[in-house]
Protein backbone atom coordinates (compact mmCIF):
# COMPACT_ATOMS: atom_id res chain seq x y z
CA UNK A 1 0.00 0.00 0.00
CA UNK A 2 2.96 2.06 0.75
CA UNK A 3 4.29 2.23 -2.41
CA UNK A 4 0.99 2.84 -3.75
CA UNK A 5 0.86 6.09 -2.64
CA UNK A 6 4.59 6.66 -3.30
CA UNK A 7 4.07 6.26 -6.77
CA UNK A 8 1.23 8.73 -6.99
CA UNK A 9 2.31 11.76 -9.84
CA UNK A 10 4.33 14.59 -8.46
CA UNK A 11 5.64 12.73 -5.16
CA UNK A 12 9.27 11.80 -6.48
CA UNK A 13 9.83 15.24 -6.04
CA UNK A 14 8.46 15.84 -3.30
CA UNK A 15 10.25 13.14 -1.17
CA UNK A 16 13.44 14.08 -3.50
CA UNK A 17 12.91 17.63 -1.21
CA UNK A 18 12.47 16.11 1.90
CA UNK A 19 15.61 13.99 1.59
CA UNK A 20 17.45 17.01 0.24
CA UNK A 21 16.05 18.76 4.15
CA UNK A 22 16.67 15.93 5.90
CA UNK A 23 19.88 16.95 7.10
CA UNK A 24 18.74 20.13 8.83
CA UNK A 25 16.00 18.12 11.15
CA UNK A 26 19.39 17.39 13.99
CA UNK A 27 20.40 21.16 13.72
CA UNK A 28 16.40 21.75 15.09
CA UNK A 29 16.73 19.53 17.78
CA UNK A 30 18.04 21.81 20.51
CA UNK A 31 15.47 24.60 19.68
CA UNK A 32 12.66 22.22 19.74
CA UNK A 33 13.76 20.67 23.30
CA UNK A 34 14.38 24.47 24.45
CA UNK A 35 10.98 25.29 23.78
CA UNK A 36 9.89 21.87 26.11
CA UNK A 37 11.84 23.55 29.03
CA UNK A 38 10.14 26.54 28.79
CA UNK A 39 6.64 26.02 27.96
CA UNK A 40 6.08 22.21 29.13
CA UNK A 41 3.64 21.22 26.50
CA UNK A 42 1.63 18.58 27.10
CA UNK A 43 2.96 16.08 24.36
CA UNK A 44 2.92 12.53 23.41
CA UNK A 45 5.78 10.60 21.95
CA UNK A 46 5.37 7.00 20.70
CA UNK A 47 8.40 4.96 20.35
CA UNK A 48 9.29 1.72 19.12
CA UNK A 49 11.58 0.01 21.74
CA UNK A 50 13.75 -1.59 19.07
CA UNK A 51 14.12 1.28 16.82
CA UNK A 52 17.58 1.45 15.60
CA UNK A 53 17.44 4.79 13.93
CA UNK A 54 15.80 6.52 16.83
CA UNK A 55 16.58 5.21 20.09
CA UNK A 56 14.99 4.53 23.14
CA UNK A 57 17.40 7.32 25.09
CA UNK A 58 16.02 9.85 22.99
CA UNK A 59 12.60 9.65 24.21
CA UNK A 60 13.91 9.72 27.56
CA UNK A 61 14.77 13.73 26.57
CA UNK A 62 11.42 14.57 26.15
CA UNK A 63 10.34 13.53 30.11
CA UNK A 64 13.37 15.17 30.93
CA UNK A 65 12.89 18.51 28.92
CA UNK A 66 8.92 18.44 29.97
CA UNK A 67 7.26 17.36 32.84
CA UNK A 68 4.20 16.80 31.00
CA UNK A 69 5.51 14.72 28.20
CA UNK A 70 4.09 11.04 28.19
CA UNK A 71 6.86 8.81 26.66
CA UNK A 72 5.25 5.15 25.37
CA UNK A 73 7.05 2.25 23.94
CA UNK A 74 6.06 -0.45 22.37
CA UNK A 75 7.97 -3.89 21.82
CA UNK A 76 8.67 -2.91 18.13
CA UNK A 77 11.21 -1.38 15.72
CA UNK A 78 11.35 2.03 13.65
CA UNK A 79 7.47 1.75 11.75
CA UNK A 80 5.78 0.97 15.06
CA UNK A 81 2.58 2.27 13.53
CA UNK A 82 2.86 -0.70 11.05
CA UNK A 83 3.30 -3.43 14.14
CA UNK A 84 0.96 -1.26 16.54
CA UNK A 85 -1.25 0.54 15.17
CA UNK A 86 -4.39 -0.41 17.40
CA UNK A 87 -2.43 0.33 20.47
CA UNK A 88 -0.77 3.23 19.25
CA UNK A 89 -4.38 4.82 18.23
CA UNK A 90 -5.76 3.93 21.47
CA UNK A 91 -2.94 5.61 23.22
CA UNK A 92 -3.49 8.89 21.01
CA UNK A 93 -6.92 8.86 21.57
CA UNK A 94 -6.48 8.33 25.64
CA UNK A 95 -4.05 10.92 25.38
CA UNK A 96 -6.33 13.72 23.26
CA UNK A 97 -9.12 12.56 25.70
CA UNK A 98 -7.07 13.72 28.51
CA UNK A 99 -6.41 17.23 27.22
CA UNK A 100 -7.60 19.87 28.83
CA UNK A 101 -11.23 21.16 27.43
Amino acid sequence: MDQHFLDRPGNIEIQLDLVKHYSTNGAMYPKFHAYFRAYHPQLLAVWGNKDPYFLPAGAETYKRDSPNATVKFYHTGHFALETNAKEIGQDVLNFLNGLPK
